[in-house]
């Protein structure tokens, strides 16, 4: 149906498929497709779409003012493999033209907090899938979902209640997409040493909570996936990493307390990007 990297109008899209032409998400009445769409645009409004690795998209739902619902496009993409729909990404290159990137699957969803248009903090859905046709490597059973779910409660997920959202601002309620994000990101394994258990590895924020704003709170390149010795150790600013991905030492532990939990000093992290580059800068100056 549509080529990867070709340009299209959006109108014509719609014009032989259906759906709507203002949403970010539309289903066909006529097809069994469900269109969405992403751009740079969104990214003020608490809209922002990333690929977390070459398999795995994030893709914010649809719903403007208030917690973001499962119903209308939200629903029908929450659904679309039961419903037998296939989802197609477009990306903005221009106002009203899109480049086709990929035909994506279903494999979580989860909230998180952001903002409204109207600078309100609300819960907002992630989704996340993966580029179809594509031979993915294993992924944890905690990260595949099965397509059962409960009507209130899809796939185990729910919104706090009024009292658990008394100190959203200041919490991490809402911070089950920003796990997953960062275990995507990182490929279900520890950036230091590989290990890969989901179920003890931790998503740390590597400029502090407290010491982000909320877009740094839910910025994935301020994240790492470290195993519990290495996320104790740079959450004290005991250890860090160099622009290289080294591991440095803190000299307010000795030599000998390093060796007794086999931290060596010749650790390295392979894979950071050059966003996670800004936050470990100012991680450095804390050691």
């Amino acid at each position: 149906m549509f080529v990867e990297g070709q340009v299209y109008k959006r109108s014509e899209i719609h014009d032989r498929y259906g759906g709507n032409r203002q949403s970010g998400i539309c289903p066909s009445a006529t097809n069994p497709y469900i269109f969405i769409f992403t751009g740079a645009s969104g990214n003020q409004y608490g809209y922002k779409d990333e690929w977390l690795n070459e398999d795995i998209f994030s893709y914010t739902g649809e719903g403007q003012v208030g917690d973001m619902q499962f119903t209308k496009g939200n629903l029908a993409l929450r659904d679309h493999l039961i419903n037998g729909k296939r989802v197609f990404l477009f990306e903005y290159i221009a106002k009203g033209t899109v480049e086709y990137i990929n035909e994506l699957g279903f494999l979580d969803c989860d909230y998180f907090e952001t903002h409204d248009t109207n600078g309100k903090v609300r819960m907002g859905i992630k989704f996340f899938f993966k580029r179809e046709a594509t031979r993915l490597y294993e992924i944890p059973d905690e990260l595949n979902f099965s397509l059962a779910h409960e009507e209130n409660e899809p796939y185990g997920i729910r919104l706090p209640n009024k009292t658990e959202r008394k100190g959203l601002v200041t919490s991490r309620v809402g911070q089950g997409a920003y796990r997953k994000s960062i275990l995507h990101r990182w490929k279900y394994k520890c950036a230091v040493t590989a290990f890969n258990n989901p179920k003890v590895l931790i998503a740390s924020h590597i400029l502090p909570w407290k010491e982000s704003t909320h877009a740094q709170r839910l910025d994935v390149d301020n994240g790492i996936l470290l195993s519990p010795t290495y996320d104790a150790l740079f959450d004290k600013k005991l250890i860090s990493f160099d622009e290289t991905g080294k591991i440095m030492l803190s000299k307010e532990l000795k030599k000998y307390s390093y060796d007794k939990i086999k931290v060596t000093g010749e650790e390295k992290i392979v894979g950071l990007r050059e966003g996670n580059q800004c936050y470990l800068e100012r991680h450095r100056l804390l050691l």
